[in-house]
């Protein structure tokens, strides 16, 4: 019987899945806007950052969801155990964090529709999209959400990777790429791009996914290794597709993009001059499957993750993921990130709101890895899954480069306050 059980949780490539659902929902606009901006600017010198970030992902990522799997427990199990300060940090944190990117969400996903059905106002799009994202995640469970996104990354492979390749890439200079260099003014932007590639809060959700996906012991931790390093991988393929589309495409011929998420409208523009309207569309509609299973994703872990946190605090930490998925907070977070947020579609963003924003954002990565880094060298982890060289040395370089990134953060806010 115990073969059997250890059989059962041998890596097995048909049971990839919290990965895929993480790959999807960190790969929004902002990480295909960096990385695209970043081929326009500097070619394929900065493509080193890429790698690195993708490495530090998946430390991160492996740390929580070994976290999980080898204490039993939740990362606010381990936060809670650390002081109440976590919960005093991470309290308001993940309130107006889901405050403002719920705008953030819906108005990604509304620009690549907006863009195609040109007569139909972005705010009504934007609307359809966090309702549709609330109406799937409140009556579907973790499995339906996984099939969805696979669908949908799978829609983003062809698109995406598909231009690239479509472009023809210079192998030469993309193997030159490799070799870590910073030209004039590209040091922030090289840590941004190491930063960005591939989630924030929604790194501390895969240990939740895992978990949902019936991983719950530290007899699946090869299982999740497996499933998480496919994931970074998935994800850093997305994001060298977006970099050589910038380098081939626009670095080449001097165009410059606008700043955000109308970049990404602008380059389809620049596709339809160049290759015509069915290639235009076909990456507006990869555009699309990023922004919206990142809308997804995020509708569903970080509910997941705020219904357990209120869960600690009301003394109920031991419930199962299927019961927090129907809980009264899950559904409160689901609420909070649809509607509240619809305010900010019609009104430009309070610059103090968004002060505060980009400094608790900046702020949680060097936190989560630092946490974790603690939690997985002491007694609250079992000795034989506790951090080895490599795993301390990942979330070392992980939580310094994030509080590098996050006094720069704070420092460009009050600045340009």
């Amino acid at each position: 019987m115990a073969q059997q059980q250890q059989e059962q949780h041998k890596p097995r490539w048909r049971l990839i899945g919290p990965g895929i659902v993480a790959a999807a929902t960190g790969v929004g606009s902002g990480d295909m806007v960096a990385s695209l901006v970043a081929g326009e600017r500097f070619g394929y010198t900065l493509l080193w950052a890429v790698v690195v970030g993708c490495l530090v992902k998946i430390a991160l990522a492996e740390a929580t969801g070994r976290w999980h799997l080898a204490s039993g427990q939740t990362i606010f199990d381990g936060w809670r155990g650390m002081g109440l300060w976590t919960f005093v940090f991470f309290g308001p944190y993940i309130v107006l964090w889901g405050f403002v990117y719920g705008a953030t969400a819906m108005s990604a996903t509304a620009l690549p529709l907006q863009a195609l059905f040109p007569s139909v106002p972005l705010w009504v799009f934007a609307v359809l999209a966090g309702i549709s994202g609330l109406g799937f995640v409140w009556f579907n469970r973790y499995p339906v959400l996984e099939r969805v996104m696979t669908v949908l990354i799978g829609v983003l492979f062809v698109t995406v990777v598909g231009l690239a390749v479509y472009l023809v890439p210079d192998i030469g200079s993309m193997a030159a790429g490799l070799v870590p260099t910073t030209p004039p003014d590209s040091l922030f932007y090289s840590l941004g791009l190491i930063g960005g590639v591939g989630g924030t809060i929604t790194m501390a959700a895969y240990g939740f996914w895992c978990n949902a996906k019936g991983w719950r012991d530290a007899g699946w931790i090869r299982m999740m290794r497996l499933d998480n390093r496919v994931a970074y991988i998935t994800t850093g393929v997305f994001v060298v597709a977006m970099l050589i589309v910038g380098a081939e495409l626009l670095n080449s011929a001097q165009i410059a993009l606008a700043e955000g998420d109308e970049g990404l409208i602008q380059l389809g523009e620049v596709l339809q001059e160049r290759f015509g309207t069915f290639v235009s569309v076909l990456f507006l509609i990869g555009f699309f499957a990023a922004a919206y299973s990142s809308l997804l994703g995020v509708w569903h872990g970080v509910s997941l993750m705020f219904a357990d946190f209120v869960g600690n605090i009301r003394g109920r930490a031991d419930r199962p993921v299927e019961e927090r998925e129907s809980s009264w907070e899950f559904r409160a977070f689901l609420l909070w990130l649809t509607f509240p947020s619809m305010l900010l579609l019609l009104f430009d963003k309070p610059i103090q709101l968004v002060i505060a924003y980009g400094v608790l954002g900046s702020a949680f990565m060097p936190f989560l890895a630092f946490t974790l880094m603690w939690l997985l060298n002491t007694r609250r982890t079992p000795q034989e899954w506790r951090n080895g060289v490599v795993s301390n040395v990942g979330l070392a370089v992980a939580g310094g480069l994030f509080l590098v990134l996050c006094g720069n953060e704070i420092w460009s806010r009050l600045t340009a306050a």
